[in-house]
Formats: C-alpha cells, sequence, structure tokens
C-alpha cells in the first residue's frame, strides 16, 4: 500500500507508535527536521503529533500546502498555536469547572468513530480531560464531527481551504488508543482507512477536472 509519511516529534508517544505492530505497514517515519529534504510525492498523506516544533512548522508551512494541493491529506492531532495549518486558528483551552466540561459528544456521525462510545473517548481508566481540554475554531465550510459541551468543534474536517483534505484533533494521537478494553481502540485503523478513501476521492476529483 502507498504509505502514509508520518513526523516524528522525538517523543515517547510517537516512539510508542513506531513499536506498535498494528502500523508496522502503515507508517514511514521520519524526523519532523528532516521534513525539507523528503521527496513526498510517494505519500498520501502526513500525520502530525502533539509536541511537534511548531515554529519550524510555520517556517516550512508552504510544505504542507503545496502538499495538499496536490490533492493530498493531512492529520493533525494537538493544539496549535503557530499558522502552519491552512484555513486552521490557534487552540482556545476551555474553562473547566467540573468534568463534565470535558465530556464529547457527537455532531456529525463519520467512519472514523463508528463503533466508538463517546463515553471511551470522554473518559479514559475512569479520568475526563485526554481526549480534549480546548478547540480549534473551524473554518467556513468545516464539517463537525465531535465537539464540547458549548459545541466547541475538537474535530473538523476541512475541504475548503486547500485542494486537499485537512482532519484536525484538538487533543493527543489518535494513533495512540490502543486499549481493546475501550471502543476508543478502533480509531486508528479507521481513520488510515478514511485517509486512504479520501486521497482516492481526492485524485478522482483531481483527474476529472484535468481531464
Amino acid at each position: 500500500m502507498t504509505p502514509i509519511l508520518s513526523l516524528s516529534s522525538g517523543s515517547n508517544f510517537v516512539e510508542a507508535r513506531k513499536n506498535d505492530p498494528r502500523y508496522k505497514d502503515v507508517f514511514t517515519f521520519i524526523d519532523s527536521y528532516d521534513l525539507p529534504n523528503v521527496d513526498l510525492s510517494p505519500y498520501i498523506a502526513i500525520t502530525v503529533p502533539n509536541l511537534i516544533d511548531q515554529e519550524f512548522m510555520y517556517k516550512h508551512r508552504d510544505i504542507i500546502r503545496n502538499f495538499l494541493n496536490e490533492g493530498k491529506v493531512l492529520s493533525f492531532s494537538g493544539h496549535l498555536f503557530r499558522e502552519w495549518i491552512p484555513g486552521a486558528s490557534n487552540f482556545l483551552p476551555r474553562t473547566i469547572r467540573t468534568h463534565h466540561d470535558y465530556e464529547v459528544s457527537v455532531v456529525t456521525a463519520h467512519p472514523i468513530f463508528e463503533g466508538v462510545r463517546t463515553e471511551d473517548l470522554t473518559f479514559n481508566k475512569g479520568v475526563a480531560g485526554f481526549f480534549a481540554r480546548g478547540h480549534h475554531p473551524a473554518p467556513a465550510g468545516a464539517e463537525i464531527l465531535l465537539s464540547l459541551p458549548g459545541g466547541e468543534p475538537v474535530v473538523y474536517i476541512d475541504r475548503q481551504s486547500t485542494k486537499g483534505t485537512i482532519f484536525v484533533h484538538s487533543g493527543n494521537d489518535l494513533f495512540g488508543y490502543g486499549n481493546p478494553a475501550q471502543t476508543s481502540w478502533k480509531i486508528g485503523h479507521q481513520l488510515v482507512a478514511w485517509i486512504r478513501e479520501e486521497h482516492q476521492r481526492l485524485q478522482q476529483t483531481r483527474e476529472a477536472l484535468q481531464a
């Protein structure tokens, strides 16, 4: 299968994914600082985790935009504080008064979260807040998948800002959910499947426009 490029921030979370047998044949991992020197043409998508050097990503933001404009996919999980993702806004933390402020709700049903209980997103080992503690204001026309109690979007898909597709989640790496005791373990592979299907759709649209 055509590989998905995963940028490594050097954190333990990314190292764990590198060693996860579920993703052995899914990702090609590179150090994020090697991005400007890598030929991106073989890859259908780039995944970017939290703890990435966003000043570096901002400096090289045109690489991301150009990649997307080739009809490809970007997946980001984390808290943005620099404008390196087209159309995206900086992270806004939510004021928390009780654990109910962390409750995640489905706005639009989507294959990425099919079969995943919202309780398994809100809580991890009985503790709330791991999935999202705030949000990124979504760009106009974005598809909102999940939200916090005030309607703040914590997962959205943006097909408007570029000729590609941008998936943004305002929390920890979605590929890191691997506890089989919770339904959230399904997210990683379902996200990979969606990325592949989305890339195929984008390329079909691109070919039709060029015909």
